[in-house]
C-alpha cells in the first residue's frame, strides 16, 4: 500500500469499510464509474484507459510524496473490495478548506446512496478535521442529485450558497449547491 507522506493514519475504518490511499489497482474500475456518471462531474469526455494511466501517473503518483499535496485521494473499500472513491481536492493549506469528492459502484447508487455517502463522510471528516486540522470542508454538487442534500444535511452539512444558472447541462443551465461544516474540534 502506497502512503501519503503528509499523513501520519493512511487507513481509516467504520465498521466494515475503509477509506485507504488510492490504489493504482482500482484506476480502471475508477475510470468505469467516472464515465458512467459524467453527468454530474466535471468531466467533459470519456475517459480512456491510457487516460487513466497517465492520470495516476503524472498526477496521483506524486501526491504520495507531497508533505501538503493539493489533494489526497482514497479507495473506498468494503470488505478490502473497492466500491467507490474520493478524498479532499481543491485543499487550500493557507485557508484551511477543501472540497470533499465522492463516487461509488454506480451500481450502488439505487439501494446505497444515502447509506455509503454517509459512511463516507464519517471517515473523511476524520482526515480532514483530526489529521489535516482544516477548518472547512465543502461540497460543489451540480443540482442533479437532490438525495445528496438530506445525507449532507444529516451529516451536520449546512447550505451555504447557490451559484445560480452556474452549470451548462444538457442544454440548459443548471445550478451548483455548496454546503460546507466546519471543523468543531478547533
Amino acid at each position: 500500500m502506497k502512503k501519503y507522506r503528509g499523513l501520519k493514519q493512511q487507513v481509516w475504518q467504520y465498521e466494515d469499510y475503509e477509506l485507504v490511499p488510492i490504489r493504482d489497482k482500482d484506476r480502471l474500475a475508477i475510470m468505469r464509474w467516472r464515465n458512467e456518471q459524467m453527468y454530474h462531474l466535471r468531466q467533459s469526455s470519456e475517459l480512456t484507459p491510457e487516460d487513466q494511466d497517465r492520470y495516476f501517473e503524472k498526477v496521483v503518483a506524486p501526491l504520495f510524496e507531497l508533505e501538503r499535496p493539493n489533494q489526497v485521494l482514497f479507495s473506498y473499500l468494503h470488505k478490502a473490495k473497492c466500491i467507490g472513491y474520493g478524498g479532499l481536492v481543491h485543499i487550500n493549506w493557507y485557508d484551511g478548506n477543501a472540497e470533499l469528492s465522492f463516487i461509488m459502484q454506480t451500481s450502488l447508487e439505487e439501494e446505497g446512496f444515502a447509506f455509503h455517502w454517509s459512511t463516507y463522510l464519517k471517515m473523511i471528516e476524520k482526515v480532514a478535521f483530526q489529521e489535516l486540522n482544516l477548518h472547512k470542508v465543502f461540497t460543489y454538487a451540480i443540482d442533479l442529485r437532490p438525495r445528496l442534500y438530506p445525507v449532507l444535511k444529516e451529516a451536520g452539512f449546512t447550505q451555504e450558497a447557490i451559484l445560480k444558472d452556474h452549470v451548462f447541462f444538457d442544454g440548459s443551465y443548471v445550478d451548483v449547491i455548496l454546503h460546507r461544516k466546519l471543523n468543531t474540534n478547533e
